[in-house]
């Protein structure tokens, strides 16, 4: 599925299941909790800190796709396309950074 579906998709399922957006800065409270999920599982399954018996449960792909639905969210209720803004900035990416990473020694 495309970015600009994937907003899409979100509007409809708020249009059609919630009452409306919550505010920006609830969604940005929103968004800012689920980033804190995701780190917590990275934390605790890939880093350094010991995973608790009620967190080896939490399901990763999940915490992410919270991440996405509620940038779709603000995507959407700000106007930003976000298929245009990521398209562009893979493209900046990529001319900036093409020989930048390949070149970088801690990477080898």
């Amino acid at each position: 599925m495309s970015i600009k579906k994937a907003q899409q998709e979100v509007d409809n399922w708020i249009n059609n299941h919630g009452v409306r957006y919550f505010n920006e800065l609830t969604n940005m409270a929103q968004l800012t909790e689920e980033v804190g999920e995701v780190a917590r599982i990275i934390a605790r399954r890939y880093g350094e800190q010991s995973e608790k018996e009620s967190d080896k449960q939490k399901d990763l792909g999940e915490e992410l796709a919270d991440v996405l639905f509620v940038t779709l969210c603000l995507a959407n209720q700000t106007g930003v396309d976000l298929q245009d803004a990521f398209d562009k900035k893979l493209e900046l990416k990529t001319r900036r950074d093409h020989d930048r990473h390949h070149n970088n020694e801690k990477l080898k």
